[in-house]
């Protein structure tokens, strides 16, 4: 038997970036920006600590960089919806306003019910106050806001809805409203008439 060890297969290293920051998503979004640590996104992702500090030198850089991708991340599945409406249309669908709305909540729903995409939405806006931080959380939120005026074409009143109606979502699945509702009639009544036809599907996930 050969003495030789066998060399492990190298991993790109953009395949590795992408593999730290789903890492860090998931870590920031338990822990916070506060509790979270460089070496807890390390352990998480499978490699050295020292590795996550070369490839992102500091804690909050490495936030940014996960905010980032999960704004990015978020962008990416509205346009998809955006497509997807409009695909519709054109196959003799309802592609209306009130249909590009819809799609595009249901977009978001399926995104956020991964709570690390969730919170490390929350936490990035919860830090607008910070220096470094709250610029990119600000710029991100105003990106969506761009993209639902241009390119989804919504009205103000349509933008105001669906980031109002966001903004609730975010704050019954962060809180564990959806945990509440087995027990607690009003819990199960404010869930009801948040996510209506899809109540079920979220409490079954957010009781997973």
């Amino acid at each position: 038997m050969s003495s030789m060890t066998p060399r492990s297969e190298r991993i790109p290293a953009d395949e590795r970036r992408e593999q730290i920051l789903a890492a860090a998503t998931t870590v920031f979004g338990e822990l916070g920006y506060a509790g979270a640590t460089t070496d807890r996104v390390a352990r998480a992702a499978g490699i050295s600590q020292p590795y996550v500090v070369r490839l992102f030198g500091t804690k909050e850089q490495l936030f940014i960089e996960t905010l980032r991708r999960t704004l990015a991340r978020l962008l990416a599945a509205f346009r998809a919806a955006l497509a997807e409406a409009d695909a519709g249309a054109d196959a003799g669908g309802d592609g209306d306003g009130e249909a590009r709305e819809a799609r595009l909540g249901e977009a978001y729903l399926e995104l956020v019910e991964d709570r690390g995409t969730l919170l490390t939405l929350l936490h990035g806006f919860m830090m607008g106050s910070d220096p470094v931080i709250g610029p990119v959380a600000r710029d991100g939120f105003l990106q969506v806001f761009r993209m639902l005026r241009d390119e989804a074409g919504f009205t103000p009143d349509q933008i105001h809805r669906f980031l109002a109606d966001g903004m609730l979502i975010n704050t019954l699945l962060a809180s564990g409203v959806g945990l509440a509702a087995k027990r607690d009639r009003d819990a199960a009544e404010l869930m009801d008439c948040t996510f209506g036809a899809h109540v079920a599907e979220v409490l079954e996930r957010a009781s997973a």
